[in-house]
């Protein structure tokens, strides 16, 4: 009878693990210390979590929410490879080596607890008309996994007349300039928060896209136009000696 009981258990047991996933990620948690009439120029905030993996990093940030099953992203913060952006926290107990004293281990229980700027704007991704969030999401060493994201909406306090806020809807538009003072982005945007090495500076030239002059030029070259006169030249020798010769043959005629 007892072995039959704790038969029934373990199958129970299996049965609800294999509906509702691991143990650790059925008790995954995360929470916000302020998600509502938050500053739009920027505020930071407490990101407590629990129940995560240990043996998945994962990246806490602000991110645009573009809906379950798709990467948050672009997010606050850009290749925060320094540490000091502060929109930006990678959490992993077993990073790559270039990783180890950057990434912010878990504590007990898959456990974790940060801090991070919030404001209106990511990049010139204004969070006032689009969806963003508070996210968790796994690191850049495994980046299509899916199963370390967690969303928590926030929502941005009403533009008071007279304010110094800035609004990504003023005449300007491209950096969200308003009267009074600029908001202050959390930081560029992009949908990798590290790489899998430290990177490389890079340089590129970026052509103009206005102003650019069209002149009409001829295609021929400083022999073409020799070669151009030369012939006039014969043609009008040649023209001569032909009238030349017709006007002899009238004289000797008449």
């Amino acid at each position: 009878m007892r072995i039959g009981l704790r038969t029934a258990a373990a199958v129970l047991t299996l049965l609800v693990v294999s509906l509702n996933g691991t143990p650790a990620q059925a008790a995954k948690r995360l929470s916000v210390s302020k998600t509502r009439g938050l500053d739009r120029a920027g505020e930071t905030v407490t990101v407590t979590g629990r129940g995560y993996d240990v043996t998945k990093g994962i990246y806490v940030a602000f991110c645009l929410d573009n809906g379950a099953g798709v990467m948050p992203a672009p997010c606050g913060g850009g290749a925060d490879l320094g540490g000091t952006s502060g929109s930006s926290v990678w959490i992993s107990s077993n990073p790559p080596s270039y990783g180890e004293g950057l990434a912010k281990p878990y504590g007990k229980g898959g456990s974790f607890t940060v801090s991070i700027r919030v404001g209106q704007l990511i990049g010139d991704i204004d969070c006032v008309v689009r969806a963003c969030a508070v996210v968790t999401r796994a690191d850049h060493t495994r980046t299509g996994d899916r199963s370390q994201d967690v969303r928590i909406p926030v929502r941005f306090a009403a533009s008071r007349a007279g304010s110094p806020v800035a609004t990504a809807t003023a005449a300007t538009g491209a950096k969200g300039t308003a009267t009074g003072t600029r908001a202050t982005p959390v930081g560029p945007p992009t949908g990798r928060l590290a790489t899998a090495a430290p990177p490389v500076a890079t340089t590129a030239a970026v052509a103009p896209a206005t102003g650019l002059a069209l002149t009409r030029t001829s295609a021929a070259t400083p022999l073409g136009h020799w070669w151009a006169i030369g012939g006039a030249f014969l043609s009008g020798l040649l023209a001569a000696a032909v009238i030349g010769r017709l006007r002899r043959r009238k004289r000797v005629t008449a």
